[in-house]
């Protein structure tokens, strides 16, 4: 809602008993995140906002709704305080589904995988989505697109010029996963970005896993204000010391909350009013299945935090750290009317969901319809890339016959990738995949119609056996990315994905086993949450058809062409030494028989 002199009267009035409140909530037990208080206290709310805490007698007028909260705990509305929405495939409609029911009212977001297919027009309309969904979201414009160094293919790039322009619009709350790779290097299209913050007076959001010492102290010379990427809790400990506002990430791959809260419960109980939460990348399936940041709110109190101190990390200390506050994070005149009613702090399930004033959702199911709005052409899913052939996917050499010396990205979880040297076979000038080597054949093929750009490299540690997997979303380019053990079912994973406009494919001998499919940008689908859920599991299943053995092979292969994860990546420019931020030959050294 825009706020105008004419409603901002209204408030003030509302604010003063003068004219009466919509509803307020009575008999509730306020959890104050401010004062670390809990006590009775009744709410009013006018038009969406909160105008009244206490006392609310002098509110109610003949037609004021009265919700009887009774005796539940009231709690503010919890923030995830970064998260990729578009890697759970669900569209924001369908998001909101998924994560209001379980207390979730805000998020921040640099929306970044929408614009890098459909640009900033395709954002508009992704915003005017959210302005009809009882989710609020924290904009933050992405500090450059691509993210990627070398700079990868994508549909759309963010410029200083764009910087300019986007940093002025309303839904801007500041930059976006500002990468410490960029600022090391003095990367000039970052400087221009975050000296235009700085005069904006816009906070700038950070990405630094494993900064420390020096290194820490270069990159929050660049004014950075907080980081959701500590690997264990000392970096986070150290972050927090030298001013940062911290996260800690607890998603569907990265698990790092039982580690990063022992800064809290052994080493200063303080730091917990500087820490916050986040999801980054999660499932339909473990939503549906824990619960989003409320599971988080239950793990901190079952790590030792005391509830209080849980509900502060998923509430006040992210609007804080976002500068946020004056609108979100407490249950406080002049902020908006997103409460939820708990029956034990302790066990913190979410029972009622308020958001913008009204009553959306109960015992984690939706009460209230969300239709999702019709996807203009922009939208809709192309990929502007040509059919491929088994040839495409041959790994072609400058010897008929021998060996070749293969330098292979390992993963070590999602977030850690080693170098890994085998030696292959060499016939008929191709190199020869062996799976008795444990050597997987991955490449990146650009899909946005710019340059046809392809790089072909191999992977190592996954187990694959047979076939092939190919995904369209694939953050931070959201290029094709396929994984096989040989070309024919490569082949036939792409050129799946391209037939129907993007998604999520397993192959095996030949034949499409699952198919997820994302109509909208290649990247996300309007499906029901449980919908999604389901066909998570399918191709879950199909994948074991492959003999993956990593624990998320789909989500582990869509992360691949990451730059900023150390120290091997994929992009469609080649195989990334993200250390030296420079290409590599996958092939070491050739010798003929």
């Amino acid at each position: 809602m825009k706020m105008t002199a004419a409603l901002l009267k209204e408030y003030i009035q509302a604010g003063g008993a003068k004219i009466p409140s919509e509803k307020v909530i009575q008999n509730g037990q306020l959890v104050n995140v401010m004062t670390s208080e809990v006590y009775p206290a009744d709410v009013a709310i006018y038009k969406g906002k909160i105008v009244a805490v206490g006392d609310v007698t002098d509110y109610i007028g003949e037609d004021t709704q009265r919700i009887d909260a009774k005796g539940k705990y009231l709690v503010p509305g919890l923030i995830d305080g970064h998260i990729h929405i578009e890697c759970s495939k669900m569209s924001m409609t369908s998001f909101t589904k998924a994560v209001i029911p379980f207390g979730t009212t805000s998020a921040i977001s640099g929306l970044d995988e929408y614009i890098s297919v459909v640009g900033m027009d395709g954002l508009k309309e992704i915003f005017e989505e959210i302005e009809q969904l009882p989710l609020r979201v924290y904009w933050g414009a992405p500090y450059k697109t691509p993210y990627t160094i070398p700079k990868s293919t994508i549909a759309y790039n963010i410029t200083p010029e764009v910087q300019k322009e986007v940093q002025s619009w309303p839904q801007c709350f500041g930059v976006w996963e500002t990468v410490r790779e960029a600022v090391q290097t003095l990367d000039e299209d970052t400087m221009e970005t975050l000296a235009i913050a700085h005069n904006n007076h816009l906070p700038i959001f950070g990405c630094a896993p494993m900064a420390r010492g020096n290194n820490l102290n270069e990159y929050l010379s660049a004014g950075i204000r907080l980081d959701h990427e500590s690997y264990d809790h000392e970096e986070l400990v150290e972050k927090a010391r030298k001013g940062m506002h911290v996260l800690i990430r607890e998603s569907s791959v990265t698990n790092f909350l039982k580690e990063n809260i022992r800064a809290v419960t052994e080493v200063n109980s303080a730091i917990g009013r500087r820490t916050s939460f986040c999801t980054d990348d999660v499932h339909a399936t473990d939503i549906l299945k824990h619960g989003h940041v409320d599971h988080l709110v239950r793990l901190a109190i079952q790590a030792g935090v005391t509830p209080m101190v849980a509900i502060q990390m998923a509430t006040i200390n992210s609007a804080e750290a976002y500068r946020i506050d004056d609108q979100v994070g407490s249950i406080s005149p002049g902020r908006f009317a997103d409460i939820l009613f708990v029956e034990s702090l302790e066990d913190f399930q979410v029972e009622t969901v308020i958001s913008k004033g009204e009553i959306v959702a109960k015992n984690n199911r939706m009460i209230v319809e969300l239709l999702e709005p019709k996807r203009s052409p922009l939208l809709a899913s192309k990929l502007k890339c040509d059919k491929t052939t088994p040839e495409t996917f041959e790994y072609k050499v400058s010897i008929d016959n021998g060996t070749a010396k293969i330098r292979a990205i390992e993963s070590h979880g999602a977030f850690v990738r080693k170098e890994r040297f085998v030696e292959l076979d060499v016939k008929d000038g191709k190199v020869v995949l062996d799976v008795e080597k444990d050597v997987a054949m991955v490449s990146v093929l650009e899909r946005f119609g710019k340059n046809g750009n392809k790089s072909i490299g191999f992977v190592a540690g996954w187990g694959l056996k047979r076939g092939a997997m190919a995904s369209s979303s694939a953050p931070d380019d959201n290029n094709l990315i396929v994984m096989g053990t040989n070309p024919e079912d490569m082949s036939l994973a792409i050129n799946t994905l391209i037939d129907c406009g993007g998604g999520q494919v397993v192959v095996v001998d030949g034949q499409v086993i699952s198919l997820l499919k994302l109509p909208i940008g290649g990247i996300v689908t309007d499906e029901d949450p449980d919908h999604l859920v389901a066909a998570e599991h399918s191709l879950h299943e199909a994948i074991k058809v492959l003999g993956g053995s990593v624990p998320d092979p789909m989500f582990y292969m869509s992360f691949l062409p990451i730059t900023a994860i150390p120290d091997l990546a994929i992009t469609d420019v080649g195989n990334v030494d993200c250390v030296t931020l420079e290409i590599f030959d996958p092939i070491t050294e050739l010798t003929p028989e």
